[in-house]
């Protein structure tokens, strides 16, 4: 690899055939050398899995100036992992991770493997920046997107981000306007709730299929849920230090409880 020009990593979680990574992929190789590490397969909700058996491997598959990919029977936070520390030869200057199909909005960056690659790099020092598209379809159309992602990926690539800080950006979907802008966002306060519906699977047996809705419980105008809506793109600064230090002074009556404390009881 040349290492006058940047190396990104790439990757995603919704497999190597997916039409968002092909498109990612497109966008970064004129921006420095890549490699991609994708998975075999889907693994959209992964969250920050990892593998720990059986074993994990990646196939070199294509190899150009400039350009490798690499399939991996693992998590998309596998993916990163074995990246740096196995394949590559030196640590990336950036990974992305995407382009998802379907928002990783709100609270769905908790579940997501798209975002949980990214959060993995920045655990690591690494810049990062997880793109998805508020669509879910297969076929998505994502050549609407091509000059906001260079755009970013620029920005990070010559600036860098805060330590310990990855982006998490959202793009809606094709329509017939183009995109209002782009704004910093907040992650908005919502949940799933699902409904588990009975299933017979192939040896017979009940089983449960997960369905649900997603209720959005939030009216501050600042989420990058309402900037979706509103035909804009999203961007949160996503930390993965999940400490709720405004509460560190009140929980500290915890301190003051009384309690069997012996090595031994006797």
């Amino acid at each position: 690899m040349n290492t006058t020009r940047p190396l990104i990593l790439v990757t995603n979680d919704d497999g190597y055939q997916a039409k968002g990574l092909k498109k990612l992929v497109s966008l970064m190789r004129p921006l420095g050398e890549v490699v991609v590490i994708s998975t075999n397969q889907p693994m959209s909700a992964k969250g920050h899995s990892i593998t720990t058996t059986p074993t994990l491997s990646a196939t070199l598959v294509n190899v150009e100036p400039g350009f490798k990919e690499y399939v991996c029977n693992g998590t998309p936070v596998d993916c990163v992992k074995i990246g740096y520390q196995w394949l590559l030869d030196r640590i990336p200057d950036l990974v992305v991770s995407g382009v998802n199909h379907g928002s990783n909005a709100s609270t769905n960056v908790i579940y997501s493997g798209t975002m949980g690659a990214a959060i993995e790099a920045c655990m690591d020092g690494i810049n990062a920046i997880g793109f998805s598209l508020d669509c879910y379809d297969p076929d998505a159309d994502f050549d609407h997107l091509d000059d906001a992602i260079v755009a970013i990926t620029k920005e990070v690539l010559d600036k860098g981000l805060p330590d310990g800080v990855c982006l998490n950006v959202n793009f809606p979907k094709r329509s017939e306007t183009p995109f209002k802008g782009l704004k910093v966002c907040r992650q908005a306060k919502a949940k799933w709730v699902e409904a588990y519906s009975e299933c017979q699977s192939e040896t017979g047996g009940t089983c449960l299929k997960l369905g649900g809705a997603f209720i959005f419980e939030d009216s501050g105008g600042d989420t990058d849920y309402e900037a979706l809506q509103d035909n804009y793109i999203s961007l949160v600064p996503t930390h993965f230090d999940l400490t709720a230090k405004q509460y560190m002074e009140p929980m500290r009556r915890f301190e003051n409880l009384v309690f069997n404390n012996h090595e031994n009881q006797g």
